[in-house]
């Protein structure tokens, strides 16, 4: 299968060196995008990943996924810079992150998962599972356990 054109809205605080996307760079099937102020993005046609949305599915393949990379805290200002009609998908299931969360201002939402995650799982659900996509992740062994694939 082609792999799944994405695209990843970086909000501007983000720092590259801390990001779970950082090794996906230079693939050709990923554009990355940053936020800046005036920074607008027309999702017409796009699959969003959200939290709070129906799930995905193999029905959404023919649709090229959108990724919102940011902190819980700063995913509202995000979300502003999305214009158009994007069709809004979450991961269906109980998946937990295994990235080691912590914050002590802004309280993560429990089906939240790391960028990286995120994107593996929408991607295998839409027939293109690459677990190279996880390869310069950290926690890459414990979140492939969860899913109860071998890494």
């Amino acid at each position: 299968m082609t792999p799944v054109r994405t695209t990843v809205i970086r909000h501007p605080k983000e720092r590259i060196a801390k990001c779970s996307l950082r090794f996906l760079h230079e693939r050709p099937e990923m554009t990355f995008l940053r936020a800046n102020q005036g920074f607008l993005f027309d999702a017409t046609g796009f699959v969003l990943l959200a939290v709070d949305a129906p799930p995905l599915s193999p029905a959404d393949a023919d649709h090229p996924l959108l990724l919102l990379d940011s902190t819980w805290r700063w995913l509202p200002q995000l979300l502003a810079c999305v214009r158009g009609e994007p069709i809004r998908r979450s991961i269906p299931g109980n998946l937990r992150t295994a990235y080691p969360r912590v914050s002590k201002v802004f309280e993560d939402p429990a089906a939240g998962l790391a960028s990286i995650e995120a994107l593996y799982v929408a991607r295998r659900l839409l027939g293109d599972d690459d677990p190279t996509l996880l390869d310069g992740y950290h926690w890459r062994e414990q979140f492939l356990a969860q899913l109860g694939t071998t890494p």
